[in-house]
């Protein structure tokens, strides 16, 4: 993804993490979440979340019962792959992450990301 030349702020921000999050996700579980909304919350809590997430062999292990292998799988993926999520945002938003959060849900089938980022000086 290319440097934007100055840092994203606004709708601009908010588009660019939600498809770079969705790209993220097409890219390592080789299918796009079907919905996405990236959201900013007190101007420092960046909030993507994505629906349908779960790919057929994941959805096949919930059925036969055995959500927690995905659960601790995606979990693992998630923790392996942050420095990748938090790049991004940094990337676009010109602002260090002090804290990213990932988590996913079944029942129903969704994934949040959670961006803590260093307040913008005042």
């Amino acid at each position: 993804m290319p440097a934007p030349d100055t840092a994203l702020t606004g709708d601009a921000l908010l588009v660019a993490v939600n498809d770079a999050m969705v790209a993220l996700h097409e890219r390592y579980h080789h299918r796009a979440p079907i919905t996405a909304k990236t959201l900013l919350l007190g101007g420092d809590l960046l909030a993507c979340v994505m629906g349908g997430v779960y790919t057929d062999v994941e959805k096949t292990m919930i059925e036969i019962q055995r959500t927690t292998i995905v659960q601790e799988t995606r979990s693992a993926f998630q923790t392996a792959m942050q420095h990748k999520f938090i790049a991004i945002v940094e990337l676009l938003s010109g602002r260090d992450v002090l804290a990213f959060i990932s988590n996913q849900h079944v029942g129903p089938d969704m994934e949040i990301e959670l961006f803590l980022l260093q307040p913008e000086p005042v």
